[in-house]
């Protein structure tokens, strides 16, 4: 019926949320048959049901802007556009508290809708200072996906929102998977049902209405006592529960941060945590541990001590995953690495600006480990790695290593892995064969890559620091994100015949590369996304009208003749010009997607050439 009454027509056809259970062929019949000019819409919590419709492009809202809120708030608050005059500044004050939900939007709108201010001041506060029935009700409509997920998505999903918003997803990943949550599936469904992000940096980012669902969901598992909750964030309850002797194994959960607090609030003992039998994970921020605490917390997987005084002189290594000591005043001879032998289940150590660390710990029976970072350290001497089979992240930065003992083979046997950081280190060279598998690498160009054109997986390189072969870099297939620092070259890359450049290429970064006096055509480099020239001796940068996908250029402190094809840039969102001459600027009337243009057209470390700009700046509004 469908096929013969309406598909000749020109049609707009909405679906609202669909699921797996959707089927496109047998409510619609053949996509074919429809006109060219219809158009379908569907709305789905799940993303990835789109992949079995044909044809589908994937369209994600962001948030509401404050002009779209503003105008969603006064269609039901007023019944018009925009707010009355005198009305403004309390109406931008709601919209704040919707947090640009429209469900919030609307349902305050209409509650306020003909009342008079006083009530209007009054229900304004409530929204503020407490939980509300306007949040409920929103929440309310948002726990429909949580209910949908697993158990184990679930913990997932409660642990980040109410611990891990803004943190890299490596470390709580191993304690997942020690916990047998199984995190790698769990995290690709919240993010295909939009309730988490990773951002480009992989750390957790999630709304925060949808931060507050989470903690709410806890919150509701006792409203009364927080020690009986699975998970508690709030360091004064906490303080209270350890203090009272409250807690049971049902606390899975726990941080606590006293760095505003008086130094005798800041002791904790082992015998305070005897009662957390059921205790995964445990951070303390800025804390003195006192104690051994070897005999308490059996089920602790992932021990996060950030910034501490003092250090437990033992940890319970039964169930332990990661070990995270940043920044806390753990030395050589801290009894707890001998303890640290024992940990047959460890995937991480991660200690990095230990300053009273001197020479690498012995974790040579942790043969399980995946990711060992010493970074900001002053650690000395030589590091053993041979054992290490299973060692997929590797970082050294700012230390004072010598060398990457290898022993019983060579660095190529750590087939798994994939990411090695030791620049601003005292290494004379790498060890021969990297492995194929490495993804990302920063290394000074002094120690060389002696197989670098065999790192046919390699996504990320930062060189730094001395001579550099830059032909050979174009010749890496994967290569995303290339960042170059104070290197200088003779011109092997100026010899690439245009063409060569990596199109794989999104992220190109140099900087402080005052020898380096001209660039290849940039005109191959067709997915760069972001473009970050500073302080190189080039004239012109051949090509930039052919980066159309273009997003961010940040150029500074250069003698450039112009910006040549800057006009064509239809996508550039972000435009950074800092310490530059330039004769003349192109247009810049087309780049409809330019919202933060901050130009800065000023005398550079030479001298100016006659007739150039001195210390004009310009800077443009939104508009």
């Amino acid at each position: 019926m469908i096929k013969n009454r309406v598909c000749k027509h020109k049609l707009l056809i909405v679906v609202d949320n669909i699921d797996d259970k959707f089927e496109f062929d047998k409510l619609f019949g053949n996509l074919g048959d429809f006109s060219s000019d219809t158009r379908f819409i569907f709305t789905t919590r799940d993303k990835r049901v789109l992949d079995f419709i044909p044809e589908c492009k994937l369209y994600e809202p962001g948030e509401m802007s404050l002009c779209q809120s503003l105008h969603l708030f006064s269609k039901h608050a007023f019944g018009m556009k925009y707010p009355p005059e005198e009305d403004v500044r309390i109406s931008e004050e709601f919209v704040k508290v919707a947090t640009g939900v429209p469900l919030a939007l609307k349902v305050i709108g209409s509650l306020l809708f003909r009342r008079e201010r006083k009530f209007w001041e009054e229900k304004l506060r409530e929204l503020q200072d407490i939980p509300s029935t306007i949040k409920n009700m929103v929440q309310e409509r948002l726990k429909i996906s949580y209910n949908d997920l697993s158990h184990n998505e679930k913990q997932i999903f409660l642990d980040i929102a109410c611990f891990f918003v803004g943190s890299h997803k490596d470390l709580p990943y191993y304690m997942w998977s020690s916990c047998g949550f199984y995190p790698e599936s769990g995290i690709d469904t919240l993010i295909h049902r939009s309730l988490i992000k990773l951002d480009k940096g992989n750390k957790f980012w999630m709304r925060d209405h949808i931060k507050d669902l989470g903690r709410a969901i806890v919150k509701e598992e006792d409203v009364r006592h927080p020690y009986n909750r699975t998970k508690i964030w709030f360091t004064n309850d906490v303080l209270d529960m350890l203090r009272n002797g409250e807690g049971s194994e049902r606390v899975e959960v726990v941080r606590i941060d006293v760095e505003s607090m008086d130094y005798h609030d800041k002791l904790f003992e082992s015998e305070r945590f005897e009662k957390l039998s059921g205790l995964r994970y445990l951070e303390v921020r800025y804390g003195r541990m006192m104690g051994d605490f070897s005999q308490v917390l059996p089920n602790i997987c992932f021990c996060r001590l950030y910034c501490c005084e003092t250090v437990p002189t033992d940890v319970n290594t039964k169930k332990l995953a990661v070990l995270d000591l940043e920044g806390s005043n753990v030395k050589d001879n801290w009894k707890g690495w001998s303890g640290i032998k024992a940990a047959a289940k460890l995937k991480a150590v991660n200690v990095p600006h230990c300053l009273e660390l001197k020479k690498s710990p012995d974790l040579s029976t942790c043969t399980s480990l995946e990711f060992i970072n010493f970074s900001h350290t002053k650690m000395k001497g030589q590091m053993h790695i041979g054992k290490f089979k299973n060692l997929k992240t590797l970082r050294l930065q700012e230390t004072c290593i010598t060398e990457l003992v290898i022993r019983g083979g060579d660095i190529g046997k750590l087939q798994r892995l994939e990411e090695m950081d030791v620049s601003q280190t005292y290494l004379r060279e790498l060890p021969a064969g990297l492995p194929g598998s490495l993804k990302r690498l920063s290394v000074l160009s002094s120690c060389g890559v002696p197989n670098l054109l065999e790192l046919k997986e390699l996504e990320t390189l930062s060189y730094s620091t001395g001579p550099l072969i830059l032909g050979d870099l174009w010749q890496l297939p994967n290569l995303k994100d290339l960042t170059l620092q104070q290197c200088f070259s003779d011109g092997p890359l100026l010899q690439q015949d245009q063409g060569q450049e990596p199109t794989s290429l999104i992220s190109l970064r140099i900087v402080d590369c005052k020898h380096l006096n001209e660039l290849p055509n940039l005109a191959n480099l067709c997915n760069l996304i972001q473009l970050r020239l500073m302080g190189i001796g080039v004239a012109e940068i051949r090509g930039l009208g052919e980066l159309r996908a273009l997003e961010t250029m940040a150029i500074s402190f250069m003698d450039l003749n112009n910006l040549n094809g800057l006009e064509n840039l239809r996508f550039l969102a972000t435009l950074i010009l800092r310490g530059i001459q330039l004769e003349t600027l192109p247009s810049l009337a087309n780049l409809s997607k330019l919202k933060d243009r901050g130009l800065e057209l000023s005398e550079s470390r030479s001298n100016p050439r006659p007739g150039r700009p001195r210390g004009v700046f310009i800077s443009f509004d939104n508009q």
